[in-house]
C-alpha cells in the first residue's frame, strides 16, 4: 500500500497543536523520501492517531457501543441512515453500511500503525523519542485489534505492511488477536510511553492508557490477576484522579483533565477538518440542525437511582436531555425531539461554543477510556477473585463523587442554604458477597459510562445470558449475533477469508 498520507500528517489529531492545524497542506511526499527524519517519524504517528476521530462519518463505534445495546436506540428520522436501524434490530448483513466502514476505520489505523513500526526503527533519531513514537504505534494497533475483535470476532491478524498480492490472509482467533497483537503491543508500550504529556503532546498515548487498555483486555478475557494488576498500576501511578463534577468530562472547557485516561482530539475551525461530527448526529433538529440519533431508552433512563423523595442519581440529568428539565442551551427540553423522548447530552456542545450553522464542527473529545473506568475495572477484577471488601472503595468512590456533585457543581447548589448531598442519594455499597458486588458493579457501569460506546460491549462480555436478557425487546440470539458479519466488500476481496 502506498504512504501517499502525508499531504495532510501534520495537520491531524492533537489538540494542543492549534497553530500547527491552521496551516494549509503544501504537498505530498513520495514514500522513498519519507521515514528519514525524526518530524517524518513524529507526522506518520500522527497520522495513524486520525482514523480513531469523528470528523469523518466512517467511525461507528457509536453504532455498536449504543445503539446495538439495551441504552440507546437508533433515533433520527424512520428512513434516515436505515442501516443503522438495522444494526439496532439484529438485522446485520455482511453489506451493511457501519459493519462496511467500521472496519475499514480499524484496519486503516492498523496500516498505520504497521508502516510506523516498520519504518521507523531505521530512522536516525533521539532515541527516547523513537521508542514513544513505537510506543504510540503498539498501543494504537493494540487498540484498533481490541475492537476489531468485539465487532467481529475472528480476523485477519496482520502485523507489517502488506502489498496487495499478500492480502489474502484468513481469520486468526479471538484469542490469537488478544495474545499476539493486543496483550503483546501493549506490553511493549507500556515499556516506552511516558507517564505524561506535556504542550503540543498532550492528547498522545501515555504508559496509563496502555496500561488500562491492558486492563480491559484482561478482563475481557476474565483474566482478573491480570487485569487487576494493570488497573491497580494506573490508580498508583497518581497521574489521574476523578473530576469533582462528573459533567465536566463533557465539557470543552475541561478537555484533557486529570480523569482522561486516553481522549480522541478533536478541533473546531480546521483544515482539514479535525471539528467532531457527533455534535450534529446526536443534537436536536429544531434551532439546531441536529439529527437526533443514539437516542436514550427508557430502560436506560429506568437504571439511574432515586432517592424516596424522587431525587434522581445527577448523572441521570448529565447525561440525558428528558421532560421537565433544560436542554445546553437553557431552554425547556422537549420530548419530541426524540423519537424515545430522551436525548443524549455527553457529545453535543450548547450553540454558545458550536452554532447551528457549523453544528458538525465540535471540538469535544471523545474520552475513550477514563479514570472511573479503570476504577470499575478493579472492583470488577478484585469482586471475581472473591476479594469484595477489597472491591468496595474502588466501586464506592465511583458513587461518592457522582452523589457530591451537590456539593460541588454550582448549577446544583440550593437557592438558600449550603450546598448539600440530598439524604440517601447513592449510598455506599456495603454487601460484599460476589452476587450483589457483581450486581452492584454492573449497574454502576451502566450509568457512569453510559452513551460512551461501552455499554454493548460489556453486555457479551457478561454472557449470554446476561445479554440474551438485555436484548430481549430486539429477538437478541447470543449464537447468531455476538459478532457481526465480515464486510461483503472485504470477502470479496479478500478469498482467504472463512
Amino acid at each position: 500500500m502506498k504512504t501517499n498520507l502525508i499531504t495532510f500528517l501534520c495537520l491531524l489529531c492533537l489538540g494542543a497543536c492549534s497553530d500547527m492545524l491552521n496551516e494549509q497542506p503544501r504537498g505530498d511526499y513520495a514514500e522513498a523520501a519519507f521515514y528519514q527524519t525524526s518530524a517524518q517519524a513524529v507526522l506518520a504517528i500522527n497520522a495513524a492517531y486520525q482514523p480513531l476521530s469523528f470528523a469523518s462519518d466512517n467511525n461507528r463505534l457509536w453504532v455498536f457501543g449504543d445503539v446495538a445495546s439495551d441504552d440507546a436506540a437508533k433515533g433520527g428520522d424512520p428512513g434516515d441512515q436505515a442501516d443503522i436501524g438495522l444494526v439496532d434490530n439484529f438485522q446485520i448483513f455482511p453489506n451493511n453500511g457501519p459493519v462496511e466502514s467500521e472496519w475499514g476505520v480499524l484496519y486503516e489505523g492498523i496500516n498505520r500503525a504497521n508502516l510506523v513500526l516498520q519504518r521507523v526503527p531505521a530512522i536516525n533519531m533521539d532515541a527516547t523519542l523513537k521508542n514513544r513514537v513505537l510506543g504510540e504505534a503498539r498501543f494504537l494497533r493494540a487498540l484498533n485489534y481490541f475492537y476489531l475483535v468485539n465487532i467481529y470476532g475472528d480476523v485477519p491478524l496482520i502485523l507489517e505492511p502488506l502489498n496487495a498480492d499478500k492480502l489474502q490472509v484468513t481469520q486468526s482467533p479471538v484469542s490469537t488477536i488478544y495474545t499476539q497483537a493486543i496483550e503483546a503491543d501493549l506490553l511493549v508500550a507500556i515499556q516506552n510511553l511516558p507517564a505524561a504529556h506535556a504542550g503540543p503532546d498532550v492528547g498522545r498515548a501515555t504508559k496509563g492508557a496502555a496500561q488500562a487498555l491492558l486492563a480491559k483486555a484482561y478482563l475481557y478475557q476474565q483474566k482478573w490477576q491480570p487485569a487487576l494488576d494493570q488497573a491497580q498500576a494506573v490508580i498508583n501511578g497518581g497521574q489521574y484522579d476523578l473530576l469533582p463534577v462528573y459533567a465536566n468530562n463533557f465539557r470543552a472547557a475541561y478537555k484533557n483533565n486529570r480523569e482522561s485516561v486516553f481522549a480522541v482530539q478533536h478541533l473546531s475551525g480546521q483544515v482539514p477538518f479535525q471539528g467532531n461530527r457527533l455534535n450534529q448526529w446526536f443534537a436536536p433538529r429544531p434551532n439546531e440542525n441536529g439529527y437526533f440519533f443514539d437516542a436514550p431508552t427508557p430502560g436506560f433512563v429506568a437504571e439511574f437511582e432515586q432517592t424516596a423523595a424522587k431525587v434522581a442519581d445527577p448523572r441521570l440529568d448529565y447525561s440525558v436531555g428528558r421532560a421537565g428539565t433544560t436542554w445546553l442551551n437553557g431552554e425547556p427540553f422537549d420530548p419530541q425531539w426524540s423519537p424515545t423522548g430522551y436525548l443524549n447530552k455527553k457529545h453535543v456542545q450548547p450553540l454558545a461554543e458550536v452554532p447551528a450553522a457549523t453544528k458538525g464542527d465540535g471540538n469535544l473529545n471523545y474520552v475513550m477510556i477514563r479514570y472511573a473506568d479503570v476504577l470499575l475495572m478493579a472492583a470488577e477484577a478484585l469482586t471475581e477473585l472473591n476479594r469484595g471488601a477489597e472491591a468496595l472503595p474502588y466501586l464506592n468512590r465511583v458513587r461518592k463523587r457522582a452523589r457530591e456533585s451537590y456539593l460541588n457543581d454550582p448549577a446544583l447548589a440550593p437557592a438558600t442554604g449550603a450546598p448539600a448531598v440530598p439524604a440517601n442519594l447513592l449510598p455506599d455499597v456495603v454487601n460484599t458477597s460476589q452476587a450483589n458486588l457483581r450486581d452492584a458493579i454492573r449497574h454502576e457501569r451502566r450509568v457512569e459510562l453510559g452513551l460512551e460506546f461501552h455499554r454493548y460491549f460489556d453486555l457479551v462480555r457478561y454472557g449470554q445470558a446476561y445479554a440474551e436478557a438485555a436484548l430481549r425487546d430486539k429477538n437478541y440470539s447470543f449464537a447468531k449475533n455476538r459478532y457481526v458479519p465480515l464486510p461483503q466488500s472485504e470477502r470479496d476481496t479478500n478469498k482467504a477469508l472463512k
